[in-house]
């Protein structure tokens, strides 16, 4: 019986004055891992009376995206609870429909592509009674991170009445 000698790779074996090619691989590695932080809570946005706004940011909001992905695209989503203070009465209570916000410009980006604010100015506010569209990268590949400062504009209604209301600004990014 005969055996085989264990194959090893050669050489290419080219005559003189030839290409003698030799195929290489590697991998690229990513964590796999798209993120948003968000402010550590809780965040005072200031306080005016009934039937008054009450506007301030809300702090740094990032994405980062280390998907290392061919089209590295995401749209991050913002949305609110209710905001009480007391026993959440009627009187004590501001539904999520008085609470708007908008994303400003990016204050920081990297990577390549398109971020797109979500609202770019006042004008553009949105309500939070339902998920909205906080920011998104639209275009581009590899990794990427985006930060905004979003403002909250609290329309205070004729009713409430006075104390610390409490709720929570919830953020997502796929």
């Amino acid at each position: 019986m005969l055996v085989a000698p264990a194959s090893h790779a050669r050489a290419g074996t080219c005559p003189a004055s030839t290409t003698c090619p030799t195929t290489v691989t590697f991998a690229v590695t990513a964590p796999d891992s798209l993120t948003i932080t968000v402010p550590d809570g809780p965040v005072n946005i200031g306080g005016n009376t009934p039937g008054n706004q009450i506007t301030g940011q809300l702090g740094l909001v990032t994405v980062s995206d280390q998907r290392a992905s061919l089209t590295a695209t995401w749209t991050a989503t913002v949305s609110a609870s209710n905001f009480t203070t007391g026993g959440g009465t009627g009187a004590e209570t501001i539904p999520s429909s008085n609470v708007q916000y908008w994303s400003g410009p990016a204050t920081a980006t990297t990577g390549t592509g398109t971020f797109v604010p979500g609202q770019a100015n006042a004008a553009a506010a949105v309500t939070l009674d339902q998920p909205r569209t906080a920011f998104s990268k639209s275009t581009g590949s590899g990794d990427n991170s985006a930060t905004w400062n979003p403002t909250l504009i609290v329309n205070v209604p004729t009713q409430a009445v006075a104390g610390t209301y409490t709720g929570t600004v919830s953020h997502q990014v796929a």
